[in-house]
């Protein structure tokens, strides 16, 4: 199950993926003209209606993403048979269908049906037993006669009749299913700022098991009515509360974090300040310039769990402040500097500069939380200890020799990434070790048939910056923003 939920997570990431797209398209169009859609510039307009145009068929990208994301083996049959599964259920459940079904006229049905166009857990339900279908399907045989409908062609047509019957099921279920998520919705809004501040602190305590991007769908996306980034993009809802999902992320990702990274730097013993240095900036103006904080995070984030549960804690704390104030901005793909100054344009958003107020005494407050916490208590922090830097340990391989009986490739002369992804395919046991391959925003999703052949020391001699083993058998090695090229190179590889 957790396999299955950490899957699910990855597979998010794909129609997430697009949303910087809304983001450049929106913030152009309010730099332009401050009306956006209100004005009468039609280049405004049309980049305004192009991102939006995003925004309202998130539901649709997430059918087909999870259905592609959670195939087997990621066809493009997968994807159609997630188009075909959210259209027929939604076709059969919108407004204009319950004017047929029950004879009243669309522009008077109310509640759960006038919503299911661009719900998104209608999406994900689609998306996921869509890929269950394709999964299950795919290597049908037919008799002769019917031969072309075989194998995955035979999918998105059993979809449409299992749709059919999931539609006749919501029919009964979904009012009372959306009206639960709606009360669920209302419930945490209602706990105003203690509600932001107590998801900010679940979301960070979330991130070692990839579980996070579930929570976040709950308050990014239309799933219980919260739909924050949504609302935030589209310019909709109440300025000051919109917005308050995200906003006090900015201070921690653009501040916090590179003031722990400060006080890491300044706590490493001289000999290894230099590599420290190197991993440190880097991780640091990631996380500013883009908000990703992965790889910075779990830099620490085992070897010094007291110092995580800090950051969550601050996390929470950061969230509370900006929420209780109404400093609201938000992000598309991460609360990092680009999407910062794109999001201060929206209309809705309220005071964004305090945040960066905020930010600066976060910077001060990780500063010297984190300062104080790793000298009192000598914790081994980057720079601290030679082996997390992979400086002591002799982890370097032969170009001939063999790992798991297969030769390593000689990486001389090849790419970065191809160098990379031959150090991690060691560092996980050989190429006969492994079963599957996928990767995520940062991180690869691996799953091995021993995971007692995986040397963590040789993955972080990679420059992996971090090692998780969710499960027996799965590991997860962070590796950064460049992850999809090691990926695809491990990929080649195998």
């Amino acid at each position: 199950m957790l396999r299955y939920v950490q899957n699910m997570g990855r597979s998010f990431m794909l129609p997430v993926a697009v949303l910087p797209a809304v983001a450049l398209l929106v913030g152009f169009a309010y730099i332009i003209d401050s009306d956006g859609p209100a004005g009468d510039n039609i280049i405004s307009l049309a980049l305004f209606r192009a991102g939006t145009s995003v925004l309202d068929n998130l539901a649709l990208l997430f059918a087909v993403g999870l259905s592609f994301g959670m195939s087997k083996d990621k066809s493009g049959a997968a994807a159609i048979t997630g188009l075909v599964s959210f259209l027929v259920v939604t076709n059969l459940l919108n407004a204009d269908a319950m004017e047929l079904f029950k004879g009243i006229p669309a522009d008077e049905v109310t509640g759960a049906f006038t919503v299911i166009d661009n719900n998104v857990l209608i999406g994900i339900l689609t998306g996921l037993i869509s890929a269950a279908l394709y999964n299950k399907f795919s290597n049908v045989k037919l008799p002769d006669y019917l031969a072309f409908f075989s194998g995955r062609r035979a999918v998105p047509i059993i979809a449409v009749f299992v749709m059919a019957a999931l539609a006749g099921l919501l029919y009964l279920v979904w009012p009372i299913m959306y009206n639960g998520l709606v009360n669920f919705g209302e419930w945490i809004s209602g706990l105003g700022a203690l509600g932001a501040g107590l998801y900010g602190f679940f979301n960070r305590l979330l991130i070692p098991t990839g579980l996070h991007h579930a929570l976040n769908s709950v308050f990014w996306f239309d799933t219980v009515g919260i739909n924050d980034i949504g609302n935030f993009w589209a310019n909709e809802g109440e300025q000051g509360i919109t917005g308050r999902y995200q906003a006090g992320f900015f201070p921690i990702m653009m501040f916090g974090l590179p003031g722990a990274a400060l006080a890491m730097y300044h706590t490493a013993k001289t000999k290894y300040k230099k590599a420290a240095a190197s991993l440190l900036l880097a991780t640091a103006l990631t996380a500013f310039l883009t908000g990703v904080t992965e790889p910075m995070e779990f830099s620490f984030m085992f070897l010094a769990p007291l110092l995580y549960v800090v950051h969550a804690l601050l996390t929470g704390v950061s969230m509370f402040v900006a929420a209780s104030f109404e400093w609201t901005a938000g992000f598309s793909f991460s609360a990092g500097l680009i999407d910062f100054l794109l999001s201060s344009r929206i209309p809705i958003a309220n005071q964004p500069y305090m945040l960066m107020v905020q930010g600066a005494g976060f910077f001060i407050l990780y500063y010297i939380i984190f300062r104080v916490l790793i000298t009192a208590l000598n914790i081994k922090t980057p720079g601290r200890d030679a082996s997390i830097l992979g400086e002591s340990e002799d982890v370097t391989v032969d170009t001939q020799e063999e790992v798991a009986g297969h030769p390593v490739s000689n990486t001389a002369g090849e790419d970065k990434y191809t160098q990379k992804a031959d150090k991690i395919l060691i560092g996980l046991g050989g190429r006969e070790n492994i079963d599957t391959v996928d990767y995520c925003t940062t991180r690869l999703r691996v799953n091995v048939h021993d995971d007692s052949k995986i040397d963590e020391g040789q993955l972080k001699a990679s420059g992996a910056h971090g090692v998780v083993k969710p499960g027996k058998n799965n590991v997860q090695v962070v590796v950064g923003t460049e992850v999809e090229h090691v990926a695809e190179e491990m990929k080649r590889m195998l």
